[in-house]
């Protein structure tokens, strides 16, 4: 397959709905839209992607514009780098939006030499196991090792089921406060404030199953011993990080590559009640610190590129459905402009990236903007029907943990930076 040049008829993408300006609500009429868009696919006689714009003021925005662009065309970072390539800053109509980069630590070149190679002899033989086990266990979820069913694992055949899109914007302020305080990075504390959401939800879902009160279920633990759930992190392989210019993309031999550059990372997340909010921090963190030290992303896109080659699209593709099948959810983090931008004049309020046609029952992904993360749940209305619920309990855990660092003395305020 490649790419070939072909005309594009703006009037056949580009879709401006009738929305009567007296709509009661708002935001519940761009949740509906939303989700009926889920049950269509976009049709194949016509490059895959359509821009619909709703004259529609809700309680974030003016108005509200949705892409649906179909993955073959690009991951989460190629796609982001398409958008942010239409956009502008609001403070400079002319200049591009700053492309955050990721950056990295320089070498502080302590300690003697041999301490130097023992330490790096360390690191080769941890990476090394690290990425063996992880391969293993990709391989047996791939065969027979599958999550427990929990409450939010979608059902056989959830790919094919529509899927609301809810969002729930909080202060990315709060976050690098807790990022700053624990050393940690913006991940990690995503990671913690999914972890004990999840967990928050999960157990009032399992006492209310049990017939437990709501007021004893926040109260008391009814969560089941031993809960494997884990999410397919999906990781951006390219050797050159993070969201990059839509030129750069496009140039040819260049590390910043166009299309689908992903590996899958098979992430556990713990499922508990914390009598300390801090526990989940320190998990999210030692799970992550564990994931960076791993080449598992790397060996699962290789292994995916290796039967597609000598056994075809649908052989790869049969891999692919049946580790998500045998996992719970899909975990994402998209960096995003780190100033207000413009789409073509218009200044944006906020970015909500999220896809349907999954396997998975739940996705979360969490998108930074400015000051602000946006965190967006793909759900299946089946396996979560109360999406507004989890996203209560992914903000009162972000609360709960800013207060615990803060009443510690960990942070000030002002430490955001």
């Amino acid at each position: 397959m490649k790419w070939v040049p072909t005309r594009v008829n703006l009037d056949d993408h580009i879709i401006v709905p009738e929305i009567d300006p007296n709509t009661p609500s708002p935001d519940q009429f761009l949740e509906n839209y939303a989700y009926n868009l889920s049950k269509t696919t976009i049709a194949a006689t016509k490059p895959l992607w359509e821009l619909h714009l709703l004259h529609l003021k809700t309680s974030d925005a003016e108005a509200v514009g949705i892409f649906r662009i179909h993955h073959s065309l690009g991951d989460g970072t190629s796609l982001m780098s398409l958008l942010l390539a239409c956009t502008r800053k609001l403070s400079d109509p002319d200049a591009p939006p700053t492309v955050p980069v990721k950056r990295i630590g320089a070498s502080s070149g302590r300690g003697g030499r041999w301490w130097w190679w023992f330490g790096w002899v360390w690191v080769v033989l941890g990476l090394v196991w690290n990425t063996v086990m992880d391969v293993v266990r990709f391989v047996a979820t791939a065969v027979f090792l599958k999550d427990t069913a929990t409450p939010i694992k979608g059902p056989p055949g959830a790919e094919f089921t529509p899927r609301r899109f809810v969002y729930r914007t909080v202060s990315l302020d709060d976050m690098k406060l807790i990022k700053n305080a624990m050393k940690l990075t913006i991940n990690d504390v995503a990671l913690a404030v999914t972890q004990a959401g999840l967990s928050r939800y999960l157990n009032r879902r399992y006492g209310a199953m049990n017939g437990v009160d709501k007021g004893a279920t926040e109260k008391k633990s009814n969560l089941p011993k031993k809960i494997r759930l884990r999410s397919t992190l999906l990781i951006n392989i390219r050797p050159s990080a993070g969201i990059q210019a839509l030129a750069d993309m496009m140039e040819k031999g260049t590390e910043a590559k166009w299309g689908n550059w992903i590996g899958y990372v098979l992430l556990p997340f713990t499922i508990a009640l914390r009598d300390d909010p801090l526990d989940y921090v320190r998990e999210a963190k030692a799970t992550i610190d564990r994931k960076k030290r791993s080449l598992e992303a790397i060996y699962t896109f290789s292994i995916s590129e290796l039967f597609l080659k000598l056994f075809g699209i649908k052989t790869a593709s049969a891999l692919s459905h049946r580790v998500m099948t045998h996992t719970t959810m899909c975990f994402s983090n998209l960096v995003g402009p780190v100033e207000e931008i413009t789409f073509y004049g218009h200044p944006m309020a906020f970015i909500a990236p999220s896809s349907y046609g999954q396997p998975h029952g739940l996705m979360i992904n969490f998108q930074s903007y400015t000051n602000k993360m946006t965190i967006v749940l793909s759900v299946d209305d089946g396996t979560v029907p109360d999406p507004h619920q989890l996203c209560d309990d992914l903000e009162e855990s972000l609360k709960l943990i800013k207060d615990a660092v803060q009443a510690r003395g960990l942070a000030k305020v002002d430490n955001v930076k």
